[in-house]
């Protein structure tokens, strides 16, 4: 039996809104956890209040029937309920790696070399499909999240990365990018496809590990090392530096007790985050959540991550 594609537009639609209205009320809550902890902070010191808080009669008439209840902060109350909360450490990541149409030879390259580096992932070659119905086969194959590499002349110039069934969508510029076979001194051979270490350095700000919780939700959590299951030997490193990432992949050899021994895998690359929004990759009219603000007069001097 086939499905009725409207059928199942007004079902994702629906699902979208009910997930919406969630992070709304989630969001509301989160407002008012906050001020009832500067409230009570306020009220232990002794110190003035917000006037925004202070003016606020419906706080603090049920501050009394708050007291007890835990102070969250939005952060942490949308951490109860984001898109990665249901099945992440439960179920493995199933990543779509594909290209724009009529990718070149390097573009094609750089997509197999992104799917050795995302060990749960499958490659696509893309062929005429347009991003609906791209969208539409992978959501209905049960894949979690999608790759889409774009490129400029033969180099690979952006990665958008969604998640599905209700996003995020997260775009990124890239920089510097350096195949497995141009890397001098690189590791030749077959890769190994074992689950990697991450490691994230420098994503402090609340949009860093937003953006570092998007990235590692697309490798599967790493097993429990027991005696048939031995530590894998690879690692992957996103580092940001002034809200460059630079990502490494590499393998380790131990040689002593406490002493390890590295080599570059690759690929490697510089990625630059530029929007995150609602929504999935076929959805340009999702909810904007962050984009890079460039033509303003102290964008180069502020750091976002």
């Amino acid at each position: 039996m086939i499905a009725d594609p409207d059928v199942q537009k007004r079902k994702q639609t629906r699902q979208r809104r009910d997930y919406l209205y969630r992070r709304a009320l989630l969001l509301r809550d989160a407002e008012i956890s906050e001020k009832r902890a500067k409230l009570r902070a306020s009220l232990a010191s002794g110190k003035p209040l917000d006037p925004s808080i202070s003016g606020d009669k419906a706080l603090r008439k049920d501050y009394q029937y708050d007291e007890s209840a835990a102070d969250l902060s939005i952060n942490e109350q949308l951490d109860l309920d984001d898109e990665y909360a249901q099945l992440s450490g439960i179920v493995d990541p199933r990543v779509l790696v594909t290209t724009s149409r009529d990718p070149s030879a390097r573009l094609s390259a750089f997509a197999k070399e992104i799917r050795l580096f995302l060990p749960t992932s499958v490659r696509l070659n893309r062929g005429n499909l347009i991003l609906p119905d791209l969208v539409k086969s992978a959501q209905s194959a049960g894949l979690s999240d999608i790759v889409l590499l774009h490129e400029h002349r033969g180099t690979p110039t952006a990665l958008t990365l969604s998640h599905f069934p209700h996003g995020p969508t997260i775009s990124f510029s890239l920089h510097n990018v350096v195949l497995r076979h141009d890397i001098p001194g690189s590791v030749r051979g077959t890769v190994s496809e074992s689950y990697p270490h991450l490691i994230f350095d420098g994503f402090t700000s609340p949009l860093g590990k937003r953006i570092a919780k998007i990235l590692k939700h697309v490798f599967p959590p790493r097993e429990a090392i027991t005696s048939k299951n031995k530590m894998g030997n690879r690692v992957v490193t996103f580092k940001n530096i002034d809200d460059s990432i630079e990502v490494r992949h590499h393998v380790f050899v131990r040689t002593g007790y406490d002493s390890v021994e590295l080599a570059e895998v690759g690929p490697r690359m510089t990625m630059r985050p530029f929007e995150i929004r609602g929504g999935t990759l076929e959805n340009k009219d999702g909810d904007v959540e962050w984009h890079l603000s460039q033509y303003t007069r102290t964008a180069k001097k502020k750091n976002y991550l």
